[in-house]
C-alpha cells in the first residue's frame, strides 16, 4: 500500500470573500483609468457590463476552487452572466488583479 502525500487545505468559499472585495475595488479602478467614457465610480458600476462580467467570474472562479459541489453552480452562475453581459468567462480560468473588459460582446 502506498502512503498518501498530504494536500493543501481547500480555501472555503468564505475565505474568498476579502480577496475578491479588494479584487472589485481594484476593477472599478482599473476600468475608471482606461475608459474615458466613464464619467465616475458610480457610471462604471452601474452600466459596465465586462465589469459586471468579471465580478461574476470573480465569485464563480472562488466557488470553482473551493470544489466537489461548488463547480456546477459556479458553471450555472457562469452560464447566466454570459445570458447578461455577453462576455463568456469560464469560472476555471485564470484572471489577475485590475482586469478591464470594454466592449466585451462576444469576447
Amino acid at each position: 500500500m502506498t502512503a498518501r502525500r498530504p494536500t493543501a487545505p481547500r480555501r472555503g468559499l468564505l475565505g474568498h470573500v476579502r480577496a475578491i472585495a479588494r479584487a472589485v475595488v481594484e476593477d472599478v479602478d482599473a476600468a475608471i483609468e482606461r475608459d474615458p467614457a466613464l464619467a465616475s465610480k458610480a457610471d462604471a458600476v452601474l452600466n459596465s457590463p465586462g465589469l459586471h462580467a468579471i465580478w461574476t467570474y470573480r465569485v464563480a472562479h472562488a466557488m470553482w476552487e473551493s470544489g466537489g459541489p461548488l463547480r456546477t453552480p459556479a458553471r450555472v452562475l457562469s452560464t447566466v452572466a454570459r445570458a447578461v453581459t455577453g462576455v463568456e468567462i469560464h469560472p476555471g480560468a485564470t484572471i489577475g488583479r485590475r482586469c478591464f473588459i470594454d466592449h466585451g460582446m462576444g469576447v
